[in-house]
């Protein structure tokens, strides 16, 4: 078990976020600077040995972010894992396929797209200046990413290229390409003309709006206990969802799971621990994490807004409760590392509340009447 300052140190605040400008080698392509890249859980893909990075303890995947202006481009490239976009602010159009101009599907504030590894992909912002998005990488080792041929070529006219083992050289700051190593070789017309083609419905698909989102009541054992109220609407994967009917838009394996968690005014989530390690992002209100330590209880609270989205990250075995003692409806992340379905351990004392209130957990791990789960325990 973690102390109280080694628990604090998890604590992610927005305002504290750094980012580079260089973490890749569009920075100097026309169209693409500035772009800021942030990492949270993770170095994430960077290419830049500097990228600030808030917490680099191994999750099972990674937690980044990017802001640019209007009109900028983050240019076509390939994930050997997952990559999870989570638009917080502004409007984003996602692109796909070597001329990734071709196929595009916009999203708006609060929707979420899990683009398909092996494709090519890009992103540009059509929205405000000032726009952020999430995102959530698969893996502790993500394998990095490949170029598109356009775009290592447009990087070599502005003086910037990248050697086979992925370190920058930018000959414009006299920079020159070590000697005994070659400029990475992105792949061929044919090896990309083998690639899967994904079509507008089929990506569709693996776009979660907010507005579509499927929220339950009974994914929480404790969510009809007074004062509590959460409930969960799930996004990727098995998560933690406690509801038999739940089912998650995008069901294929991450290496996490993500689910939104709302909690009504004065409501919560009663104490509990996972096995597995788990990262809130507040996107609106205030909750308070009480997460309990070697020597004590760790008060913190993280803020969301619709500029700034503070995180946490919650470590396994943690007992921990959450709080919404604000007056108006708190909603947050939950990004969980494994495949697996999550089991939650609920505190003795919450599991005979429920049982007073008629909910258990059967056999499967779903919240169901007790008078129907002991009867079929007899």
């Amino acid at each position: 078990m973690m102390d109280s300052d080694a628990l604090r140190a998890r604590f992610i605040p927005f305002s504290g976020l750094r980012y580079t400008t260089e973490a890749f080698i569009d920075y100097r392509i026309p169209g693409c600077h500035p772009k800021y890249n942030y990492a949270l859980i993770g170095p994430g893909v960077s290419q830049n040995p500097n990228q600030p990075v808030s917490l680099r303890e191994p999750h099972g995947f990674q937690v980044g972010g990017v802001s640019m202006p209007n009109g900028k481009t983050n240019p076509a490239h390939m994930h050997f894992t997952c990559e999870v976009f989570i638009c917080v602010r502004g409007d984003w159009r996602v692109l796909w396929g070597f001329d990734p101009g071709t196929r595009s599907a916009d999203l708006g504030t609060l929707d979420i797209v899990s683009v398909p590894t092996w494709i090519y992909r890009g992103f540009t912002n059509i929205g405000v200046d000032d726009g952020f998005m999430f995102t959530a990488l698969g893996g502790n080792d993500t394998g990095g990413i490949l170029w598109g041929p356009s775009t290592l070529e447009a990087a070599a006219r502005e003086g910037v290229l990248l050697t086979e083992d992925y370190r920058i050289v930018d000959a414009t700051r006299g920079e020159s390409m070590p000697a005994g190593v070659a400029p990475l070789q992105p792949m061929t017309p044919e090896e990309i003309g083998a690639l899967r083609t994904w079509s507008p419905a089929e990506m569709a698909r693996r776009i979660v709006r907010f507005a579509d989102l499927r929220w339950s009541s009974d994914a929480l054992l404790d969510a009809a206990l007074p004062g509590c109220g959460g409930a969960l609407a799930q996004v990727i994967g098995l998560g933690l969802s406690q509801d038999r009917d739940a089912l998650a838009p995008v069901a294929n394996a991450h290496g996490l799971s993500i689910e939104w968690l709302r909690l009504p005014p004065g409501g919560a989530v009663s104490r509990h621990r996972l096995t597995d390690k788990q990262v809130l992002i507040a996107a609106r209100g205030d909750i308070e994490i009480v997460a309990e330590a070697s020597d004590g209880i760790v008060r913190q609270r993280v803020s969301g807004s619709e500029s700034a989205w503070d995180s946490f990250a919650l470590p396994a075995d943690c007992w921990r409760a959450l709080r919404n003692d604000g007056d108006t409806e708190a909603l947050a992340l939950l990004l969980t590392s494994g495949d697996h379905r999550k089991r939650i351990e609920w505190d003795p004392a919450v599991v005979r509340a429920a049982g007073g209130a008629d909910r258990a957990i059967d056999a499967n791990g779903y919240v169901a009447p007790k008078r129907f789960v002991d009867r079929s325990q007899r």
